[in-house]
């Protein structure tokens, strides 16, 4: 709980606002069938996100039962501010004074993994950066200038751009190598992108709950248009055995 309430001091405007950037998106191998992982991804949620945002068309007791908890682990593990089981996932950070403090209240992330792409969120949430001319002290590489805190700094440890020195006609220039921490993160590198797999895992769920089942009703009316073809065209040979 304390967390997410450091988070939501640290609150930042909307992440869902145009931002520029020809940065290369990582593959997000997502997997919504793996149960252990969007446990964990929502775990990570609620912990770290939740301060700030919400999930506004997403209910506790939906989350939960989909996921495999039941309501009373989800209760005690998984709700912090005492709302229902049947309520939706909503941030106790009041909006008014959202929008006072930081010009716009967070966004809603319910539907964050529809509107950015699993590989852009994977991306993002794996290259802030040390940027002391930031009012929170970090970078971004996928969103440039973004006002946001790097919230899962306690798990990656501080993550700070590097480059090697090359030579390039003759001259030694310095090149972008990519983000390295300090090491003093909670988990190790391969751990925390798993954690954040894990964490999109959970926001491609929650942006389409129903999308399980709708592929497997999917697959099952293709099933039944295959059969139905095969009896149509006998049929049609039978009707028109005669006429031939």
């Amino acid at each position: 709980m304390r967390k997410y309430l450091v988070a939501a001091i640290l609150a930042f405007p909307s992440l869902v606002m145009a931002a520029g950037s020809n940065y290369p998106l990582d593959k997000a191998e997502y997997d919504l069938t793996d149960k252990a992982s969007l446990q964990n991804g929502a775990k990570i949620f609620m912990n770290y996100c939740l301060g700030c945002h919400q999930m506004q068309y997403q209910r506790y007791q939906r989350t939960f039962s989909d996921l495999g908890i039941s309501d009373e682990l989800g209760q005690e593990y998984l709700q912090f501010t005492g709302e229902k089981v049947t309520d939706y996932i909503t941030t106790p950070m009041p909006a008014e004074g959202a929008a006072t403090w930081f010009g716009a209240p967070p966004p809603d992330l319910t539907l964050v993994a529809r509107v950015r792409g699993a590989d852009w969120l994977y991306t993002y949430l794996r290259t802030f950066y040390v940027d002391e001319a930031k009012t929170f002290g970090v970078n971004n590489k996928v969103f440039p200038d973004v006002g946001m805190p790097h919230v899962l700094e306690e798990l990656q440890g501080t993550p700070r751009e590097t480059y090697e020195e090359v030579m390039v006609d003759g001259e030694m220039v310095e090149r972008y190598v990519g983000i390295k921490t300090d090491g003093n993160g909670r988990l190790s590198a391969e751990e925390y992108d798993q954690a954040i797999l894990d964490l999109v895992n959970f926001l491609e769920y929650t942006g389409e709950p129903s999308r399980l089942q709708s592929e497997a009703i999917g697959r099952g009316v293709l099933v039944f248009i295959v059969v139905f073809f095969v009896f149509a065209l006998l049929l049609k040979k039978d009707y028109w055995r005669d006429v031939h």
